[in-house]
């Protein structure tokens, strides 16, 4: 089996759990340019009661932030081919909408240099979905 795709019937169970807050659905911005790791981490999202917004890169992930209010969390990939990566991204975040949380993930161990914006959370690829989903009820809460 692919360790790659992370999110199974196994551990599906484990992340299924109404969203946190005042009768609001949370938002989550997803910001993968591989189509099925974006799918996947849609589904965990969604699945685990928070609604998701999709982004193939991070142009469209800032242009979906300066448009829509609502989203409280972004989970994007690193690695992104075109344009500006996800830990450029995760530091325009933190700049422009500093209430926003960000995890970030990616399939590459990060150099030991490299300083993530204040309160990022990072997962290396492959992620246990039941973690992420844990990560992000902890922030959600946070508010």
């Amino acid at each position: 089996m692919d360790k790659s795709a992370g999110y199974t019937a196994e551990n599906r169970l484990e992340t299924e759990r109404p969203s946190v807050g005042s009768g609001t659905t949370s938002v989550v911005l997803v910001v993968e340019d591989e189509p099925l790791q974006r799918m996947m981490a849609v589904d965990m999202v969604e699945e685990a009661g928070f609604a998701a917004v999709e982004a193939v890169d991070a142009s469209e992930a800032e242009r979906i932030l300066e448009s829509r209010s609502g989203i409280r969390l972004v989970f994007s990939d690193i690695d992104m081919p075109h344009g500006i990566d996800g830990m450029q991204l995760a530091a325009r975040v933190r700049d422009r909408w500093p209430s926003i949380h960000i995890i970030l993930t990616s399939g590459h161990v990060l150099r030991r240099d490299v300083v993530m914006p204040s309160g990022t959370i990072f997962f290396p690829k492959p992620y246990r979905p039941a973690d992420v989903v844990a990560q992000i009820r902890r922030f959600m809460t946070e508010d």
